[in-house]
């Protein structure tokens, strides 16, 4: 019987042994620091634009800094600027952003020029959305373009998967992140050996990129809300409630995309398309207010340090503009992504849920509002549960958002994503 027992269990992957690893560690050291160097060098040129354009440039006009008519003309001229990067630079800045996800291909060396300086504008104008797509395509595609040059006997498919993992961990600071959604790209694909023989390089890279980016920049996700104490039965109702409605809030957006974008599809032309994307996103920023503008991470920080301090109303009116602004901008055509506005919609909503009912924590309602919206946005599951937790640095939190994940993963999974086919249906 033991012996038919032993001959039933299949046999583990083999592990790789180190000197097979070994030769990946200066490759992946190599692009995590570059990937990195990358990131802060973009989003340092557009925080410098973006100082500008919303402080010595209005002054000197004698507008408002954040007057409905500053805030619209500058996004239209921020339309304006990426549909002449998109209709005239070789490459077009990329193929229709609605079509890419976070995991970017390898792009033609020609897109790179025009894809680079379209995420730089975009962030420093005002659309609601984050540098993450656009960065990662970029250091996918110099990294397999100059590692084929550098070290011709790597095969090719080594290089894209350390670039984005070490975009990630540059984003995020951490290579936690890197590692969970490389973990969750290869958990539908076939394996050679263990889980993490595969990971190893992207990890490493990963690390690199988060480290390098620590070290120059400083990035921090914690917005410093109180921690919470030991949960309640109420918690868990509360965190039960929040994730699922944060998901459907996320859900309509979701399916609204693809008739949006078909919307400024039918004018044709970048230069039509992304001009009229900054004046309907115009509307959003005249409601929501300043605090909507931009990718809306740092944006984010400034309620989350008062939540006492702003009406429900006011709250939930942001974690609605901010879907919808980020609805138009990423069917309009300007290159971005979408983590870190899905991050404040859900936070504005579960400070909303705070200020409605105070019983709710004000640590419980954003990490479970960020919970939910994020699957929603973006179908990253680990992704989603990982930022959650981080951005209120509460250890009680941790459980109450893995019940709270799986109502919100039940109402998203197997729908439409905010993704687009070649032929404009929803990804699924």
């Amino acid at each position: 019987m033991a012996q038919e027992t032993t001959q039933q269990v299949p046999p583990s992957a083999p592990t790789a042994p180190a000197r097979a690893l070994l030769p990946f560690i200066l490759p992946a050291v190599v692009v995590g620091v570059a990937a990195s160097l990358v990131f802060v060098g973009t989003s340092a040129a557009a925080e410098r634009l973006r100082r500008v354009l919303w402080g010595p440039l209005p002054d000197a006009l004698g507008v408002g800094r954040h007057s409905v008519l500053w805030m619209s003309a500058v996004l239209v001229a921020t339309g304006i600027a990426v549909g002449l990067v998109v209709w005239k630079v070789p490459g077009h800045a990329g193929p229709d952003p609605a079509t890419v996800g976070l995991s970017a291909p390898v792009m033609a060396p020609v897109v790179l020029p025009g894809l680079l300086p379209a995420t730089g504008l975009m962030p420093a104008g005002g659309p609601s959305l984050g540098p993450e797509n656009p960065v990662i395509a970029v250091n996918v595609g110099l990294a397999a373009r100059l590692g084929v040059r550098l070290a011709p006997r790597r095969p090719d498919t080594l290089w894209p998967a350390p670039a984005e993992s070490a975009t990630i961990g540059a984003l995020f600071g951490t290579p936690v992140a890197a590692a969970l959604v490389v973990s969750e790209a290869l958990a539908g694909q076939p394996m050679r050996g263990r889980l993490w023989d595969n990971v190893f390089a992207p990890l490493t890279a990963g690390t690199c990129g988060a480290v390098t980016t620590a070290l120059v920049a400083h990035p921090s996700f914690d917005l410093g809300l109180p921690p919470m104490g030991r949960p309640r039965g109420a918690d868990v109702l509360a965190a039960l409630v929040v994730a699922p409605a944060a998901a459907l809030l996320g859900m309509c957006a979701v399916h609204a995309f693809p008739y949006v974008h078909a919307a400024f599809a039918r004018l044709r032309h970048p230069m039509l398309m992304l001009p009229a994307g900054g004046a309907v996103l115009g509307a959003p920023a005249a409601l929501g207010g300043p605090l909507t503008l931009f990718k809306g991470l740092s944006e984010v920080g400034v309620p989350a340090r008062d939540p006492e301090g702003w009406s429900a109303g006011r709250f939930a009116a942001m974690a609605v503009v901010k879907p919808a602004a980020l609805l138009v901008a990423a069917a309009c055509g300007f290159r971005g992504g979408r983590i870190f506005p899905a991050v404040f919609a859900g936070t504005a909503l579960g400070l909303a849920a705070h200020a409605l009912v105070p019983a709710v924590h004000p640590s419980l309602g954003v990490a479970t509002g960020v919970l939910g919206m994020l699957p929603a946005i973006t179908r990253q599951a680990w992704v989603s549960l990982f930022t959650a937790a981080v951005l209120v640095a509460s250890p009680a939190v941790v459980a109450l958002l893995c019940v709270a994940s799986l109502p919100a993963w039940l109402l998203v999974t197997g729908r439409p994503q905010m993704q687009l086919r070649a032929d404009g249906g929803p990804v699924r």
